[in-house]
Formats: structure tokens, sequence, C-alpha cells
């Protein structure tokens, strides 16, 4: 039982991985290494506010499967 969630961990942690990744386009590499790219924040739409939330949503998964992860470890 403790194999299905390792691996529902792994693939879910990739997921929330490419969906951070996703949410910096348009900022070039800098913006992923952290530099400052001086632009202003706008509001979310469209793509951009399905993939916050998506990315949110694996998260709360990402967090629940760790802690159930552990349980039954």
């Amino acid at each position: 039982m403790a194999t299905y969630f390792d691996i529902a961990l792994i693939i879910t942690s990739i997921a929330l991985i490419a969906s951070v990744i996703l949410q910096n386009k348009g900022v070039g590499l800098g913006g992923l290494t952290g530099a400052d790219t001086g632009s202003v924040f706008t509001q979310r739409r469209g793509l951009e506010k399905t993939l916050f939330y998506i990315t949110i949503g694996l998260a709360v998964l990402f967090i629940i499967l760790t802690l159930v992860t552990v349980a039954l470890g």
C-alpha cells in the first residue's frame, strides 16, 4: 500500500514542479533564478488563472500524500 502512495507522491511532485515552471512564462531564464524582472503584477486571466488553481491543488495534494506516506511508514 505504501508503494502506491510513493508512486503517487513522485507523480504529484513532478506535476507540481512543471506547473510552477509554467507559471514563469515570458520572464526569461532570469525569472527562474530569482533575478528581478521589473515587471508589474497583473490580474490572472484565462489559462494563467487555471494554472494557478491547478498549482494550489497539486500543492495541497502533495502535502496530504506526504502526511499519509509518513503516517504509513
